[in-house]
């Protein structure tokens, strides 16, 4: 079994410009424009399988990847919950939490608490590629989250967590610690670290186009028009 393992590479706490370009791509961008993006420059893997769904109405967040790996056990151990606690601990304002399963559904790896204990780190939502539950309460506490489906059972002697701010793979996707991750109604996409301002600078330009282009196409444009013209579909 791999060995419990912690890492400090995201060390970082949120700034005012990380708050600000959250807002931003919130507010003005969505997951199809950002893949548009991804896809120009040459980044066409980065949006999580469709099996990801939110976990309520009008979901939608942006943050950097605080990554959790998971793993199948059969067994009690000692300390099942050991590693799931620093996990969680260490989360820090302005963070994704994204938690990998191998795409078991054995069990339901988050729940009420750790969706509390994420909200009083700062945590700015989660995305588990497994099963969830406490579903009432989480949605009590309006926590943004994103999961493959509910199930009522724990997780002790069916999976427990192995390592956390490792890289990992989330539906598909590999997610570095402090990637981009992003999620609204069409799905859950990454924006690897390195390109996160060319990234929202090509989907912003874009999005400004698709204005253009709907209020033209309103008003009566034909659809040629308007695409040889902004260029955008």
């Amino acid at each position: 079994m791999a060995q419990p393992h912690g890492s400090t590479a995201s060390a970082e706490r949120a700034t005012q410009a990380d708050l600000d370009l959250f807002a931003h791509i919130e507010s003005t961008l969505y997951t199809a424009v950002i893949s548009d993006a991804l896809d120009d420059l040459g980044h066409r893997q980065q949006a999580m399988a469709e099996h990801l769904r939110p976990v309520g109405s009008d979901v939608k967040f942006a943050g950097w990847a605080r990554t959790i790996a998971c793993m199948d056990t059969y067994h009690v151990g000692d300390d099942p919950y050991g590693t799931e606690i620093a996990a969680i601990d260490s989360i820090l304002p302005g963070e994704v939490v994204v938690v990998s399963t191998g795409g078991s559904r054995r069990n339901a790896p988050w729940g009420e608490l750790l969706s509390t204990a994420a909200v009083a780190r700062g945590a700015r939502g989660a995305v588990v590629d497994g099963l969830v539950r406490d579903v009432r309460r989480i949605q009590e506490l309006r926590f943004p989250l994103f999961a493959a489906g509910m199930k009522p059972v724990d997780s002790k002697g069916r999976g427990q967590v192995v390592a956390w701010n490792v890289p990992v793979e989330c539906a598909g996707v590999l997610v570095e610690p402090r990637d981009l991750v992003f999620a609204d109604l069409d799905g859950v996409i990454t924006i690897p670290a390195a390109i996160v301002e060319e990234v929202v600078r090509l989907a912003t330009d874009k999005v400004t186009r698709e204005n253009h282009s709907r209020e033209e196409l309103r008003n009566g444009a034909y659809l040629r028009t308007v695409y040889e013209k902004y260029g955008v579909l």
